[in-house]
Order: C-alpha cells, then structure tokens, then sequence
C-alpha cells in the first residue's frame, strides 16, 4: 500500500539558540506534505529537546538552524524513505550556496560504529515522531551540549538511522559551515563539552552491551629474546626534505640501553633513499625497502616489527616529526615498565614546517583516563602520539594495510584486553603542513577516511559484545 503523503505532516523546529521562547511562526502547504515551522530560541539542551517533544504533533519532526532551500518534493522523497524502512531519523546529501556557486556536499552511511558526537549529518535532520518522544523519553540525563547526541544515539537503539545519498536542499555556507573539527575533542576550552559526550557515549556503550570496566589482562614484558630494548619505526615515501631530521632526532636520544632506528622505505622516488644511505654509517640505522609496492603506512610496520632487529617495545616517528628532547625514547621505555602496559601514548605539540607552535597547540588527550579511556576512545577520532608498543603483542596482532586509521585500529584492538599507558609532558613535535596526509582533507577524502574508522568502531563494537557475552556466559 503506498502511503498518502498529503495525509503526512511535519512540525520543523528552526533552532535559534537564544532567549526563552518557542513561537510557530508559519504553516506551508507544499511539496503534498503540510509543514508547521517553529522557531525556538533557547539552548539546544535537553530541555529544548523536552519542550519540542511536548509541542510536536505532526507525524515527522524537523530539526534545523535555518530553514533550507528544498529541492522540489524533498519531504515527500525523505518521508516516503522514512516509511519504507521504519527509520527513526533520515538525513540527506545537500548542497552549499557560496554567492552564485552551489557546492555538493556528500555525506556518509551512518553505522553502529558511528559513535562520533562529530558525526556529519548535515543540517537538516528528520524524525520520526513517535521515536523523537521515544528517546526524549528515555533521556535520563539533562545535557547542556551533548543533548542532540544522546537523542540520535538512543533513536538508534531502536530505529535505524538512514543516510540519503540524494541531494535534497541548499543551505548558504556562510550560515552554517561544517568547519575542520579534527582537534575539538582535545582542545581544553571544550572539556566540558567532551565530558558530555563522553557520559552519554558510555551509557550508550551500557546500553548495547559493548562497555567494559577497567579490568585489564596482565601482560609479562620481561622476555629476554630481544637484543635491542626498543626500534624507532620510521616509515617512508617520498620525503626528502624532512626525513634528515627525523633520522638525526632519532638517533640523537639518550638512553641507558640499546636501541636502533629501523626505517622503512616505501620505494620513494624523490631522493629520500639516498638522504637515508647518508646516515647508514650508524650501525644503529636499518634501511628496509620492502619487496611488495603495495604497502601502506601499515604494511610498512609490519615490515619493522617483524624484522629480526626490531627492539622489544616499536616507538612510533613520523618521516616528518621530531621528537621534542633527547630524553623521549627514554620516557617512553621507562613508562612502559611503569605502567605494565603493552602500549604507551605520549603528548605532542603541533608546529609548522620550521617547527613554530601553532593551534591547537598541546594535544595530551586528557580525556583518556584508566577507568573509561578504552571506551572513550570509540567516540574519538585519534588516541594520540607518539605512540609505543610492545613488539611480541603487535607482532601477533598486526597493523592494517593501510595509510590512515591503522594506529586507531591497532588501539582499539589493544584496549579491548590491555591497558594503554600515558604520558602527559610533551615528547613529540608534529608538524602540520601541505604535505601532510591528513592537512587540508578534501572531502571526499575526509568522507573516506571517516568511514573507514566508522567500520572500525562497528566491528570492534562487535568484537566487545561478543567478548562481554561470553564472559558473562563463564561466569554463569
């Protein structure tokens, strides 16, 4: 039976996040569907959201911060998807005006891994509304700023939450902006914020059964088979102009045991073998060209970890980083014992190409604590650097093949059973600059790589339900 959309209505709240008030300021009949828009000028809070479930009486509710230019029949196209697939919340493609220039702006499928509070779902939102009051309902919390996050997470426990890849609205993009959030989730004036996110992430996690407590497996770090303590892992393509500073700051630490420089040349093509050999006459040094063309930034840790020369703990340089002292590696080692952890993450400062600092600044993941870090990382995006890892554990593990994520990826899967120690001093430079993989996105690329670490957050989901599953079944 096709559904009349003449008979559908949809109450669109415009939300204006100022005064107290709620005021109906039009009515449209268009598109074969009755619109009531709403303008709401209070805080996007749990109570905004209460007062907006008290007022809505249309079959669907429409969340936005201005009122879109739709494409012809755009309601009735979102509506008849929403119908077709019991969805509790749609969201589509849409467009940007800049001047007289319109700007497609794709999103991406939203999954059970999709636990960003960042997670791009364009402006406009529709849902249904017995789903609305549904979650609304189940708020047991009130937000100042994670309100709007709790609701689709809990409209997601019970509905599916359905991505159009259909280009249905314009929005002016000086308006509304979906600006470059990459480091918000670490910058201290947000803490509050995160801290949010961060409380109803977990119960969310409670929720579907994916939590875990802070009960961590041991790990035995004191195997003797290694001749050196630790490897600094450097992968390589085509950097010529920075991988002289990295080998230099890597062989410049200061430590009270051996330690060597394992460098993975990803047959780069500019030079940046030749600047290697320059400093292969530090027996400390290992230049690896790997026999597969086909690596990613993965692939190449691999290579290292494996090799025979790896040290007992990997130590993450990036070709075009510095450590910030002599005294890193040392750190780093000495924290690993201190911790009996098989992973270590340090802090980190961003630069600029000749090594300025420059904002955010200080990236030390401060919202990473023992009881809840290894949950709260399947909200973020990143757990930090520089990272560490005990070789015999990520041997077995192993890196993704890939070139993005695959230091999140091998995080998550260490969390899952071990604890992941930091250090808060800075031990890294990072610099930030064009050649950088991850400066300046496009988004395409961005809408790639987020789904990428989307697919890695829903499997491990997967993975900890299981895991808590059949723990639970043990005990029992």
């Amino acid at each position: 039976m096709i559904t009349d959309m003449v008979s559908l209505k949809v109450d669109c709240f415009i939300i204006a996040s100022n005064n107290n008030k709620a005021d109906s300021i039009s009515v449209l009949h268009g598109n074969s569907v009755i619109l009531s828009v709403w303008l709401m000028q209070m805080p996007a809070d749990t109570h905004m959201l209460r007062k907006i479930a008290s007022l809505a009486e249309a079959d669907y509710v429409c969340l936005c911060p201005e009122f879109p230019e739709l494409t012809k029949h755009a309601f009735e196209r979102m509506i008849c998807i929403a119908e077709s697939t019991g969805a509790g919340m749609i969201y589509a493609d849409y467009c940007e005006r800049n001047d007289n220039e319109l700007i497609p702006h794709p999103l991406i499928d939203y999954r059970k891994g999709s636990l960003r509070d960042d997670f791009d779902f364009g402006p406009l939102h529709l849902y249904k509304t017995t789903a609305f009051k549904e979650a609304v309902e189940a708020m047991t919390e009130v937000f100042s700023y994670a309100a709007l996050y709790d609701l689709r997470l809990k409209i997601s426990l019970q509905h599916p939450v359905i991505h159009i890849n259909e280009y249905l609205y314009t929005v002016d993009r000086k308006a509304y902006s979906s600006h470059d959030k990459q480091f918000e989730y670490v910058d201290p004036k947000n803490r509050i914020v995160q801290m949010e996110m961060e409380r109803a992430c977990t119960e969310h996690l409670k929720r579907i059964g994916a939590y875990q407590p802070p009960i961590f497996a041991p790990i035995d770090l004191s195997c003797k088979t290694f001749y050196y303590e630790a490897s600094i892992v450097i992968p390589v393509r085509n950097r010529v102009n920075t991988i002289g500073e990295a080998i230099r700051s890597a062989l410049s630490q200061q430590t009270d045991f051996d330690y060597n420089v394992i460098v993975v040349d990803n047959h780069s093509t500019d030079g940046t073998c030749d600047e290697i050999r320059r400093h292969c006459s530090d027996h400390r040094l290992i230049h690896i060209v790997p026999e597969e063309i086909d690596l990613g930034i993965g692939g190449c840790w691999n290579e290292a970890i494996m090799n025979s020369a790896c040290g007992k703990f990997a130590v993450q340089l990036d070709s075009d980083d510095r450590y910030s002292s002599t005294k890193s590696l040392q750190k780093i080692v000495d924290a690993f014992y201190e911790t009996h952890a098989p992973m270590i993450i340090g802090t980190y400062q961003m630069t600029d190409i000749n090594w300025n600092p420059i904002p955010p600044g200080l990236i030390d993941h401060r919202e990473w604590t023992d009881d809840n870090g290894r949950n709260n990382a399947l909200r973020i995006n990143g757990l930090g650097a520089p990272r560490a890892f005990f070789t015999p554990l990520v041997r077995q593990i192993k890196f993704p093949n890939t070139s993005y994520g695959e230091d999140y990826a091998m995080g998550l899967r260490i969390s899952r059973d071990f604890k992941i120690g930091r250090i808060y001093e800075v031990l890294y430079d990072c610099r930030r600059w064009d050649g950088n993989s991850d400066t300046k996105l496009s988004l395409h690329k961005a809408n790639k790589y987020n789904t990428y670490k989307d697919n890695l957050r829903t499997w491990e989901l997967e993975a900890r339900i299981r895991k808590n599953r059949h723990d639970n079944e043990r005990v029992d």
